[in-house]
């Protein structure tokens, strides 16, 4: 996983653990937070902020109103 802060807005890149492309993280960013590969789409997790580790997002299974 590569992190690294770019431009004066304290916006956060980290890679994409599907496709490698780069993720661009708002300065706000917390754990737990999902967001989405702008390149492949797959939605990914935020693991832990410092640095920023992404994983992929646990998929919603339907509860058939259990």
């Amino acid at each position: 996983m590569v992190s690294r802060q770019i431009d004066e807005h304290a916006m956060t890149e980290a890679d994409c653990v599907e496709c490698g492309a780069t993720v661009t993280l708002h300065d706000d960013y917390e754990i737990g937070e999902i967001v989405d590969c702008t390149t492949c789409g797959v939605e990914l997790e935020v693991l832990d902020t410092e640095p920023p580790v992404l994983d992929r997002a646990p998929e919603l299974e339907e509860d058939w109103g259990e």
